[in-house]
């Protein structure tokens, strides 16, 4: 079993800072860390169109992106479940929240918002008279997406809601003049719900509205290894909103409660663990030779944990 902790790399700087605080909150972890073979994979999230974390999901399913495609095309087929149709692409819309910003807007997605499912069926009732004739139609997949088929050719390179979460929503926003015909429908959706009753009766118990959708992926489903391959991991996410909202003080909160309740009852069976940051994620197998190995120059774990270059 692999364990995987999105946010637990912290960018280099802070790294070095958050080390000897590593050291008393988590000492199993760092016991691992000290013992493991380390490898490391570079991530460029704005190339890969996705979040580091997004980016170690694909290619642990063994997505390979066509001619076109960034990586978060993928995101479409591997969040939509069983696709049936496997030679076909997988479009989805997520349920976020747009606010203006000093940079333009903000895009908060699904999974900060407590979306109930009678609100998402509510609005998607609510949108189908404006889908009919728009060159798209949907059709709901879970609470946060909808599953989107496009009419035509149209196939926008989109990056992953949880990406663009991270930064302004301007930078992402389709802009291409194929793509009027969905920022036209979305457009409507948004002045639909700016005052539909899910939102007020949000807005009265002080919750964002849900008022817009952000369309991503556009993979096939047949461009994933096959799933037997993929290897057994479990995923910690604790970790991951206190790093990206750069509170160090709940991170190590969040890995202490780590260290008690999985990392010390695991001490006896160091497993493989998969840290993610924000451009690189480092994958530790446990060895026996690393006590030796760790010792020889430039092998030290700190040479990962916190790089200088």
């Amino acid at each position: 079993m692999q364990i995987v902790l999105p946010g637990a790399l912290p960018d280099p700087s802070e790294a070095r800072e958050l080390a000897p605080h590593v050291l008393t909150a988590a000492p199993t972890l760092s016991h691992w860390l000290r013992l493991g073979r380390a490898s490391t994979t570079l991530s460029d999230p704005a190339a890969a169109g996705c979040t580091c974390y997004e980016h170690w999901l694909l290619s642990t399913h063994g997505f390979k992106p066509a001619q076109g495609q960034n990586l978060s095309a993928g995101l479409g087929p591997l969040w939509a479940g069983k696709v049936t149709k496997r030679d076909q692409p997988v479009w989805l819309a997520e349920l976020v929240h747009v606010a203006p910003s000093r940079d333009g807007a903000r895009l908060f997605g699904a999974n900060d918002l407590s979306i109930e499912p009678a609100e998402s069926a509510a609005l998607f009732d609510s949108a189908q008279d404006f889908f009919k004739d728009s060159g798209f139609s949907a059709n709901p997949l879970s609470t946060q997406h909808w599953r989107i088929t496009i009419d035509g050719n149209f196939a926008p390179v989109c990056s992953s809601p949880g990406l663009v979460s991270l930064g302004s929503m301007n930078d992402s926003w389709p802009k291409e003049p194929e793509a009027r015909p969905w920022r036209r429908l979305v457009n409507e959706l948004q002045m639909l719900w700016f005052d539909h009753p899910v939102n007020l009766a949000r807005q009265a118990r002080g919750l964002a509205s849900i008022n817009s959708l952000w369309l991503f992926g556009g993979a096939r489903a047949d461009q994933f290894a096959d799933s037997r391959s993929t290897p057994a991991f479990k995923v910690y996410e604790a970790l991951h909103a206190p790093f990206n909202a750069h509170d160090w003080s709940a991170w190590l909160q969040a890995l202490s409660e780590l260290e008690s309740t999985v990392f010390e009852p695991l001490a006896r069976t160091p497993p493989e663990l998969t840290l993610i940051g924000r451009d690189r994620f480092v994958q530790l197998r446990p060895s026996t030779l690393a006590r030796f190995t760790n010792r020889l120059p430039g092998k030290h774990w700190s040479n990962w944990w916190s790089p200088r270059n």
